[in-house]
């Protein structure tokens, strides 16, 4: 699949990130949440945001970049939402079968990979009980993340009288719009009744078959491709409240976009309601977009930092911007730390990333490589209150040619859970030294630069 890819998006020519400079010396306008009834007054949106400031570790970080972030997005910051951080496939999968299995008007789902495996199929069946029963349900699935699925498993689905749309076929001949091969949806979203949401970095696959946390996480069974056992690290989120609604948004227009029949008269919006405390914004980007949302509030908020920028992620080739902010954050003093990972799946990403940790540590970024498991998260946290999960990697592909989706929730009592899933993976890295990687091999050296001159492809 990565050889497909890399031998056929030079064909689909190159596009660049765009400038993003945050005026730091701004004045923020009020922000307006929207809520369960509608936008919120702004004395209402005010004291939120107040209380957010107050109950973080004295940081205006809020302040500083949510004005940009309101002009870059577009979409609302909303209120009154309930995030459940979920580790590793096992817990997600648990949580994201009951909401299938509770569902009664629709489902739809969207993801990169859906493989034929136990895990698969037990989605699958899942989704077909449920459409028997009279709940429409609608999957997107990614073309080159699946090419390795059978079509019988998709015919099954589709006879059952599930609405199956295949994003950008791989086949020119079935392409429904403009082919471009590199245009690839990597989003991981499940919507239920349009009141329940999950998102984040896990695909439907039984290499999420076992917890990377767990005492007998080793036991799982080996990959079919590569026969590896050992366990895949990931985090995903369950979602309910008004950031739903922009969820359901997402998942409609890519269905729009993808030219898919016309879907049956469902309660895609059904009133919401004030379910917690938690405030959260969802961003989706696209290559269509004049450039990545998600990378523009990446950006954003790290140039906001004050203490903190900790980030977890499996793909790291990162372009030139984004290393000077990391670079500029720690220069100034911010605690900026990176989890990658010590093993991967992906062998060009890995040493094109790791073909910048001499800069990045001489700046005084500290990294560190997660061992033990496949790492394949994607989190942020800064400042202790500005916190993301989804499924963006930091890379070109993310950033220029997949359709990606995150959420951001502000506050302290979600940022503290994900501060203790940091500390946990942290535990179980180990720290690269900058005297330790001047010291490497020249055949690490050598596979740095062979894989940097592929970064923007990968």
């Amino acid at each position: 699949m990565g050889a497909l890819m890399l031998g056929l998006a030079v064909l689909t020519g190159c596009k660049s990130l765009p400038r993003v400079v945050p005026d730091q010396t701004r004045r923020p306008p009020p922000v307006q949440l929207e809520g369960a009834q509608g936008p919120l007054s702004a004395e209402r949106s005010k004291a939120i945001l107040d209380r957010l400031r107050s109950s973080g570790q004295g940081t205006d970080v809020l302040s500083r970049h949510l004005a940009l972030e309101e002009a870059i997005v577009g979409s609302p910051l909303t209120a009154g939402n309930q995030v459940v951080l979920l580790q590793d496939g096992p817990a997600t999968y648990r949580a994201m079968l009951a909401a299938i299995e509770g569902a009664r008007d629709h489902i739809h789902m969207e993801t990169y990979i859906l493989d034929d495996d136990e895990v698969g199929q037990r989605f699958a069946q899942a989704l077909i009980d449920k459409q028997r029963q009279g709940v429409q349900v609608n999957l997107i699935h990614d073309s080159v993340g699946t090419l390795g699925t059978p079509r019988e498993f998709f015919q099954r689905l589709t006879e059952a009288g599930v609405r199956v749309l295949e994003f950008n076929p791989v086949n020119p001949a079935m392409a429904r719009q403009e082919w471009e091969l590199n245009e690839r949806d990597h989003r991981k979203l499940l919507i239920v009744d349009g009141r329940t949401a999950f998102l984040g970095g896990i695909n439907i696959s039984g290499v999420y078959s076992s917890g990377s946390f767990a005492s007998g996480s080793r036991s799982r069974k080996p990959d079919a491709t590569t026969g590896d056992t050992t366990p895949w690290r990931d985090t995903h989120l369950q979602l309910q409240g008004p950031v739903v609604a922009e969820l359901q948004k997402l998942f409609l227009e890519t269905w729009v976009a993808q030219k898919g029949e016309p879907l049956p008269a469902r309660n895609h919006f059904p009133p919401p309601e004030r379910v917690g405390r938690d405030v959260v914004r969802a961003i989706g980007s696209s290559p269509k977009d004049p450039y990545s949302l998600i990378y523009a509030t990446l950006l954003s908020a790290i140039g906001s930092a004050e203490t903190s920028v900790h980030l977890t992620n499996a793909y790291f080739a990162p372009d030139p911007q984004l290393l000077a902010a990391l670079e500029d954050a720690a220069r100034r003093g911010v605690d900026v730390k990176l989890i990658l990972p010590g093993k991967t799946d992906s062998w060009l990403v890995f040493h094109a990333g790791r073909n910048y940790y001499g800069q990045l540590l001489r700046a005084g970024v500290k990294i560190y490589e997660r061992q033990g498991v496949i790492l394949h998260a994607k989190t942020g946290l800064i400042d202790g209150v500005w916190a993301t999960v989804g499924s963006t990697n930091l890379d070109w592909r993310s950033f220029l040619h997949n359709h990606e989706l995150n959420a951001v929730v502000l506050g302290p009592d979600f940022a503290g859970q994900l501060r203790a899933v940091f500390e946990s993976d942290l535990a179980g890295s180990t720290e690269v030294s900058l005297a330790q990687w001047e010291r490497r091999g020249l055949d690490l050296r050598i596979k740095e630069l062979f894989a940097r001159a592929w970064e923007y492809w990968l």
